[in-house]
């Protein structure tokens, strides 16, 4: 599996189209607990529901079948099992991945035999000690900003002004709050690739046309940079992208 953030794994496909099918939409970052704790289906948080989570722990046990490999996952919260499915002859391109290691792991929450687990969409390996921190912090953000955007919400429906509120429940202040961080160049990039209407997403080389004014590297940079930090995603290749959110 390549490590890059370019583009989710195409051996989980069947796993992607399942939760496409449900309600939720982009990333969130979470502990361990939070997971296991969550009801079955799409992780929801204060009334938004989540597409897939992101996870960072330490690699406890790697159990391997010809249909799946089965990573035990563990951080300072809890356990989990996390499901990396296998097609025919994909095992010499699973993830590069050993046991008392840290990884990153974007997937959904499932339940299996009345335990939750991860359906894994996308498995990196951390190798700098701070992002196992700054994954904590992220957890700690995710859960006061959803509450803070939660409380907004109940507020402006008391007061009768709920028509501003988008169907999620996030007014459109709130949705650009998601992507604060942006530059001006990124931020356009990201409203490109959010208003394309195309199960596949648009085209690297779309973008490069719609912004002309942007070199070919530059545009590379910001896609990879938004990739990172969860923003877009890309689709059927590494050059098909659609937004999280």
């Amino acid at each position: 599996m390549n490590d890059s953030f370019g583009d989710f794994n195409s051996t989980q496909t069947a796993t992607a189209g399942a939760t496409k099918e449900a309600s939720g939409e982009g990333i969130i970052s979470l502990l361990i607990k939070q997971i296991l704790d969550s009801p079955e289906g799409n992780f929801k948080m204060f009334d938004v529901n989540y597409a897939l989570v992101c996870a960072v722990g330490i690699v406890r046990n790697i159990e391997t079948s010809s249909t799946k490999i089965t990573y035990s996952l563990e951080d300072h919260s809890g356990r989990i099992d996390a499901h990396y499915w296998l097609e025919e002859g994909d095992a010499i391109n699973a993830p590069d991945v050993m046991i008392n290691n840290y990884v990153k792991i974007y997937g959904s929450v499932r339940s299996q035999a009345g335990q939750r687990v991860l359906m894994v969409f996308k498995l990196l390996n951390v190798l700098d000690p701070n992002e196992i921190c700054t994954h904590v912090l992220e957890a700690l953000h995710s859960r006061y900003k959803a509450e803070e955007y939660h409380a907004k919400g109940d507020s402006i429906a008391n007061s009768g002004n709920n028509a501003n509120m988008s169907s999620s429940g996030f007014s459109s202040s709130q949705g650009n709050a998601i992507v604060a961080g942006l530059d001006s160049k990124q931020l356009a990039v990201f409203q490109a690739i959010k208003s394309k209407v195309s199960d596949e997403g648009i085209h690297r080389s779309e973008l490069n046309s719609k912004f002309s004014h942007i070199s070919a590297s530059e545009m590379n940079n910001i896609l990879d940079f938004m990739i990172s930090e969860g923003h877009i995603y890309s689709s059927i290749d590494a050059d098909h992208f659609l937004c999280t959110l």
